[in-house]
Formats: C-alpha cells, sequence, structure tokens
C-alpha cells in the first residue's frame, strides 16, 4: 500500500512544528486513541498487537527517533529494527533537528541507553541530570516492585512543542510537553509535578506497553495504575525529594475525583466504551483520580506486600499480550486470599460518591456517650459501599478499625452504618 499523508498542526497523527528561533521543522507523531491510521494502515483497537519495522527518509543532519534504537542512516534513510510486540497506540516517529543528552542506567549487569531530547532553541533551559535523576529512580523502584526487567531496548523522553496531554507512553519514545523545560525560576511544586509526570510515563512501559488493556472500558489498568505508581514511587523511592507525595495526591488528585464524581458526566471507574469516541472524555479525573485513590484503598485492604505479589504474577503471566479485569483481581484474590468481586461491583463498576457524617452524642457533663458514623449515597446513586473507618478515643493511643456493611437503608438520604463507642 503506498500513500500521502498530510501533517497536521492539531497535536493528532503526524504534528509539524516550526520554531520561530531558527526556522526549523520539527515533527512527533501522537497516535493514542484513533489516529495511527493518519499516518499508517491500522486496525486501531489495542488487543491487535504486532511488531512494527519503521523505515523513515528525512534530510541530512536531522535526528530520527522511534520506539527501537537510532541505526545509523544510509543516504539519508534510518531502518529501525522491529519491535516487541505492542499496540499501535504506542507506536511514535520523532523527527526533526533535535537537540539530545544521553546517559546510561546500569544495575546488577542491566543497561538501557537514556535520551532527553529538546528543541535547540531550549538546549540552555534543559536541566538533563534532574530527569535523569528522577529517571533512574523510577526504574529502581518499578523494577524491584514489579519483579520484571525493563523491556525494551532504550528509553527517550522528547519534550515536545505544542503537545495536547502531559505525556505519552510511546514505547520507549516518551513524548511530553516542552512546557515542563522550564525557562525561567519555578516552585518546588512545579518541580514535583514534572517528576509525578516522568514516573507517571515509565510506570506504563509496565501497565499499558507490556500488558495492554484487552478493550477501552479498561483503560483504568492503564492510567489508575500509573497514577497510583507515579505517588507511590515519589514516597518510597531512596533519595526522592518529594516523600509527601501522599499528602499532594490527597490535596489534588483525590479532590479532583470527589469534584468530577459529583458532575451528571460521572462513570464507574470501569466504563461502558462503545466506540473510540467514547474513549476521549474518559480520559478525565474519574479514570486517573478516582481510579487510583481506589487503588490506593485496594493495596491497604489486600496489603501491600499481596498486592505487589499479585502483581508481579499478573505481569508474568500476560506478559505482551492483553487483559481485562478478571485477570487482575484473580491475580491478586491468589495472593492476598480475599474475594475481590463485591469490592469490584463496589468501587469500580459503581459511579458516585458516599458521605460519611459523624453523630455524637453527650451525657449532661459533656462526655461523649455515643458515637455513630452514618454513610450517605445521593437518590440517583444509591450506591451502599463497604469501608474500612478508623476511630480514635481519648483514652486509646491508637485507632480502632472497624468494616461493616451498612446496617440499613434509609429512604431519604441513603444508607447507614453505626458504630457505638463510649
Amino acid at each position: 500500500m503506498s500513500a500521502d499523508c498530510a501533517y497536521t498542526n492539531t497535536g493528532e497523527g503526524l504534528h509539524r512544528f516550526v520554531d520561530l528561533v531558527d526556522g526549523q521543522a520539527y515533527l512527533y507523531t501522537q497516535f493514542e486513541v484513533p489516529d495511527a491510521r493518519r499516518v499508517f494502515a491500522s486496525f486501531e483497537q489495542p488487543d491487535l498487537k504486532a511488531t512494527f519495522r519503521f523505515t523513515v527518509k528525512a534530510p541530512e543532519g536531522w535526528t530520527v527517533v522511534s520506539n527501537s534504537p537510532t541505526p545509523e542512516p544510509k543516504d539519508n534513510v534510518w531502518e529501525f529494527e522491529p519491535t516487541p510486540r505492542i499496540s499501535t497506540y504506542i507506536t511514535a516517529l520523532i523527527v526533526g533537528p533535535y537537540h539530545s543528552v544521553h546517559s546510561v542506567y546500569e544495575k546488577d549487569g542491566q543497561s538501557v541507553p537514556l535520551g532527553i531530547y529538546c528543541r535547540p532553541s531550549l538546549a540552555e533551559y534543559l536541566d538533563a541530570d534532574a530527569i535523569f535523576e528522577v529517571t533512574r529512580q523510577g526504574f529502581d523502584w518499578f523494577q524491584e516492585k514489579f519483579d520484571y526487567a525493563y523491556l525494551f531496548a532504550k528509553y527517550d523522553q522528547l519534550f515536545v512543542p505544542e503537545f495536547n496531554a502531559g505525556a505519552m507512553e510511546n514505547a520507549g519514545a516518551v513524548t511530553i510537553r516542552d512546557q515542563y523545560v522550564f525557562r525561567s525560576k519555578v516552585t518546588d511544586a512545579a518541580y514535583e509535578v514534572r517528576a509525578s509526570t516522568i514516573l507517571h510515563e515509565l510506570a506504563h512501559m509496565w501497565f499499558g506497553d507490556l500488558v495492554t488493556m484487552e478493550w477501552w472500558n479498561d483503560l483504568w489498568l492503564n492510567e489508575s495504575f500509573a497514577t497510583y505508581a507515579e505517588a507511590a514511587c515519589q514516597a518510597d523511592a531512596p533519595g526522592s525529594k518529594w516523600p509527601h507525595s501522599w499528602t499532594t495526591f490527597a490535596n489534588q488528585m483525590k479532590t479532583w475525583a470527589y469534584r468530577q464524581d459529583q458532575l451528571p458526566s460521572t462513570h464507574p471507574i470501569m466504563a461502558d466504551i462503545r466506540d473510540l469516541d467514547d474513549v476521549l472524555v474518559n480520559f478525565d479525573g474519574i479514570t486517573y483520580a478516582k481510579g487510583a485513590s481506589v487503588l490506593k484503598q485496594l493495596v491497604a485492604y489486600v496489603g501491600e506486600d499481596a498486592f505487589f505479589r499479585g502483581v508481579q504474577a499478573y505481569f508474568k503471566r500476560h506478559a505482551y499480550g492483553n487483559t481485562r479485569l478478571s485477570d487482575l483481581l484473580g491475580a491478586l484474590e491468589e495472593t492476598s486470599g480475599r474475594d475481590l468481586r463485591s469490592w469490584s461491583k463496589q468501587w469500580l463498576e459503581t459511579a458516585g460518591i458516599n458521605v460519611l457524617r459523624p453523630e455524637i452524642e453527650t451525657d449532661a457533663n459533656g462526655v461523649i456517650s455515643s458515637f455513630a458514623v452514618r454513610q450517605e449515597a445521593p437518590r440517583s446513586r444509591p450506591a451502599r459501599r463497604v469501608s474500612r473507618r478508623c476511630v480514635r478515643t481519648a483514652s486509646r493511643s491508637a485507632c480502632t478499625t472497624s468494616t461493616r456493611r451498612p446496617a440499613s437503608w434509609c429512604a431519604a438520604t441513603g444508607s447507614s452504618w453505626t458504630s457505638t463507642a463510649s
């Protein structure tokens, strides 16, 4: 098949940008969700994985980056080695006279070439050492927790212009908006956000690229996990500059989830996706923030050790393949011994929030005589959920936790759960 395809200036397909500083053109692809077809003929289903071999003809002196390591050109033609089995939406080409900085991640005999790219007009602002530092911390932490070595031949991070999203997890060739190459002094919070983005995309090399959802209704298997993993890595990785990342997560991600979950447009984390157009509206606070919040709860419920042992089994069992919800839950049930079907129905497959209200009674001396927690849900989404509550009293140094089903259903507001403390 032979075809002529147009460049775009909308950030989809093969995007072309001309830098007014040097007058040079810079190109990059963005294929998620349905835009690989703008460059090559394909059936854009995540479960139709294949190996891809790209051949690119470009002007002399340009840089050409793809999923496989960049070969030496012959007569301005770059012939890349085949990729591992991947989905169409994570294939990539980045072409132009980019500036680059290179290093290597090395540990226990493993050696992964690292590259960072940007336009030459931004080179003076590129703090490559700081970016490499976060990247190496991510490699250390993810490979230990996932017990699965990084699978691609190299890892490039390319800061590109006019990028619509924050970043994109192209296999071995991550594209990131070049606003993260800071041109002036910024706050520590801005550096934390950039580090989160770097770790989010690196986590996708396992959650999304190695193991991919079968269909887009399980998008949360990609995005919720990557969002959880970025915060967990920042909190736990040795040498991390942001060990308080769970506080940031609570202030930013959870509040985003609460807002989104009260809108008419809310949906279950595991959404009903009928076609590719449905997918686009689900890159939202439910899939990212609520999904990651619920995963954090799941880790606490099954235990961190059992959770990561389940994740390790999941990667080994489904490497280079596709999965659905039942595959992950099955692995976690095996390692934790818990039945997660009811949990999934309540938290992954049901939309909306619940409100917990304390009801306190005191005696004539002002001493608390009873304490109850009431769970409420809106009439439009009357979900009854089981969750763990922590009750601490002055006479106890540690909290007492209780996990019970709501005892009754209130017609006015929802369900109620009561625990009495004296």
